[in-house]
């Protein structure tokens, strides 16, 4: 089942890089009644045309609208590229003193140290 579903997704995915192929493709299969029914020289006597005219109007129509595809992809990637600024403003906050006295640390003198946690390391 997964691998029927990624076949499906690829093919779709992979389809638009096809399309002069399709094109192509529907037109080798469809030329003898193209060349009856379509072509600009169907009633010439000696027709070298084969309906190839019709087959380079639809291949030339087809690269225009991806041209066209193209061109408003593009409008739309540069519209996301578009940034808006925001003003920020930062207020000031005003500092209170205390007129405690917190180094209570300091205030006298060390009574000792221990040597047991520093040591140099053992070769």
């Amino acid at each position: 089942m997964k691998r029927l579903l990624i076949i499906i997704l690829s093919i779709l995915i992979l389809s638009p890089s096809f399309g002069s192929l399709f094109i192509y493709a529907s037109f080798k299969i469809n030329q003898k009644e193209i060349a009856k029914t379509i072509c600009v020289q169907r009633k010439a006597a000696f027709n070298s045309c084969n309906g190839r005219c019709q087959l380079q109007r639809s291949i030339k129509k087809y690269s225009e609208n991806e041209r066209k595809m193209q061109d408003s992809l593009k409008e739309k990637a540069e519209l996301v590229y578009v940034q808006n600024t925001v003003e920020v403003n930062f207020g000031t906050i005003p500092v209170t003193e205390s007129k405690e006295n917190t180094s209570v640390l300091f205030e006298k003198k060390p009574i000792g140290a221990s040597n047991l946690t520093f040591h140099p390391p053992l070769c």
